[in-house]
């Protein structure tokens, strides 16, 4: 997959394309049954399949005192579209501007001339242009004029898997990972930079990684314990990780800490990806630290046992 910045940057290619559009924030389920129409359809027609996105998402944008968190950065976006098997990714910036051409001007500007899209794949429910106020039908009239070929993808389709970023944020901000996971397809993840922290995990006899994630954008799921795994320098690890403040030791800043099962190495400075596998309790302020190193001692029993299921 080819990931271009803009469309300015993909216009100078000569190719035609099949073309779907959106955020895609999680890429989940729902999603992937457009993706997969899109790249066989592709593969068929002698095509390059290309999604467009937009980077900020347009609510962010438009709506300034929204407070709408996403289920990927833009880098775990590419990331697991890349695994799809697209040949284009476009990036375009989202700006006010843009959001004011009007429907003409999307489709003939950037769909037609730009991208030379012979055809496109869409979702039953997408709108376009200035303030959304064209549809499928007016997609479809589009295509009728300007050459290109419109192939909706149904409600039933897609309301099948009954799958939402919304209801995935949902359930990530009540702590239930397992139906997060399951309406993803994959374990959701975070991926931040290993920063120092205070060192009372090691103390404790639980030494913790740090997470910090620079994109306050990113959702971080309900505080609590979770079983995780990563991959460091090429090797599977498994671990758990505490999202909270610490009351125990009177901590005052949120933060993100994992303790790796048999690992021992510097991860700091480290770009670090933690898939979230299993949620096994919620944080607590215990009375002593003697209280809070025997529950930590509980936590790894059970992670490893829900590891080895």
């Amino acid at each position: 997959m080819t990931t271009i910045q803009g469309i300015s940057q993909f216009s100078k290619n000569l190719f035609q394309t099949a073309v779907t559009i959106g955020t895609f924030d999680g890429v989940h389920l729902g999603h992937r049954k457009i993706l997969e129409r899109l790249t066989n359809n592709a593969k068929k027609n002698g095509l390059k399949s290309t999604v467009l996105t937009f980077f900020p998402h347009p609510r962010m944008v438009l709506q300034k005192d929204t407070d709408i968190k996403l289920l990927n950065t833009l880098d775990e976006k590419i990331q697991i579209l890349e695994s799809i098997g697209l040949d284009y990714l476009i990036i375009h910036p989202f700006t006010k501007d843009f959001s004011r051409l009007s429907a003409t001007e999307f489709v003939r500007d950037i769909l037609v001339n730009s991208l030379k899209t012979k055809k496109i794949i869409i979702g039953y429910d997408h709108r376009f242009g200035r303030n959304r106020n064209a549809n499928i039908q007016d997609l479809i009239a589009f295509g009728n004029t300007l050459d290109f070929d419109v192939e909706e993808i149904p409600a039933q389709e897609i309301d099948e898997v009954s799958v939402s970023s919304t209801k995935i944020r949902n359930a990530l901000l009540d702590g239930d990972i397992t139906t997060a996971n399951s309406y993803l397809n994959y374990p959701y993840m975070l991926t931040g930079t290993i920063k120092r922290g205070k060192g009372l995990g090691k103390q404790f006899g639980f030494p913790t990684a740090n997470l910090h994630i620079p994109e306050d954008y990113k959702l971080i799921p309900k505080n609590g314990v979770y079983v995780v795994k990563s991959t460091i320098d090429g090797t599977e690890y498994f671990g758990m990780m505490n999202i909270g403040f610490n009351p125990t030791v009177s901590g005052k800043e949120k933060s993100i800490e994992v303790n790796f099962f048999d690992f021992e190495g510097n991860l700091y400075d480290k770009k670090l990806q933690v898939s979230l596998l299993h949620r096994i309790r919620d944080e607590h302020k215990f009375d002593s630290i003697e209280e809070l190193q025997e529950q930590l001692k509980q936590d790894r029993v059970q992670s490893l046992l829900l590891i080895s299921k």
